[in-house]
């Protein structure tokens, strides 16, 4: 398999042992559980995932990754691969039910961000998340409010799921070894906030218009959408910054539109 085959869907294959073996067991396939990976490679974790839980279902689009997996999984169990660009698939063509997918996969870092939107839209069909994804990405997935890695996606995924960085992964554990470090981390599907936000639509865009131009301050940044009454209603003041507001706040805020 040649660097530049990877290169061209942005893979980085993982090949350390040990790094495998801890994520195997951090998410303890079970039989009879339905599991779903993105991006298996060359099945670093699709393998030894499939020997617990005997199948499990896989997203890839390059065609000659799709033909090595084929040689290489019988003796381990059934593997139902969909050759498919992932930002394109939809996951209720694999199940219906809520709650009933587990997703795993070592994300493609250029599309790790819209891939992570989209699967937003199949959250009530999600169980758990175990992604590797860029550490920095992690970083700003998981920051708290007034962090400088506080954004539009630290809320968005935060609102929707309770999110844990796991363990970070070194360069020299992959092939070719990508120029930044990587973490692995779990997701899992939430309502806390959810359940009080009363137009979710209205929500995401007044997050995405706060953060267009993080550098102003909030009565600028949404003064299309809110006006400063508003926003001292919600306990915020005028001249705070995008990024030193809470999710509640932004939630109490949402509900006012």
């Amino acid at each position: 398999m040649s660097s530049k085959l990877r290169k061209r869907f942005g893979q980085h294959l993982l090949i350390d042992k040990s790094v495998i073996e801890n994520i195997v067991h951090v998410v303890h396939p079970k039989e009879n559980q339905l599991i779903c990976e993105i991006g298996p490679g060359k099945g670093a974790i699709t393998f030894p995932i499939l020997k617990k839980s005997k199948f499990l279902q896989a997203i890839e689009i390059d065609r000659d990754l799709v033909n090595y997996l084929k040689k290489y999984y019988p003796e381990h169990g059934i593997l139902k691969i969909h050759q498919t660009d992932v930002l394109n698939f939809d996951f209720s063509t694999i199940s219906s039910k809520t709650r009933s997918i587990r997703l795993i996969g070592n994300l493609p870092y250029n599309i790790s961000t819209p891939l992570l939107f989209h699967l937003l839209k199949h959250k009530e069909l999600v169980c758990d998340m175990h992604f590797m994804l860029q550490k920095e990405v992690v970083d700003r997935i998981t920051a708290s409010t007034g962090d400088s890695n506080y954004s539009r996606l630290s809320i968005m995924m935060q609102t929707h799921y309770n999110v844990t960085n796991l363990f970070n992964i070194r360069p020299d554990q992959f092939d070719p070894p990508p120029k930044v470090d990587s973490s692995f981390m779990r997701l899992i599907p939430t309502e806390k906030y959810t359940e009080k936000i009363n137009n979710m639509s209205n929500f995401s865009k007044l997050i995405e218009t706060a953060f267009q131009q993080r550098r102003k301050t909030i009565k600028n940044s949404l003064a299309t959408l809110i006006n400063e009454e508003q926003l001292r209603s919600s306990n915020i003041q005028p001249s705070q910054r995008p990024q030193e507001i809470s999710i509640q706040q932004y939630i109490n805020l949402s509900n006012k539109l």
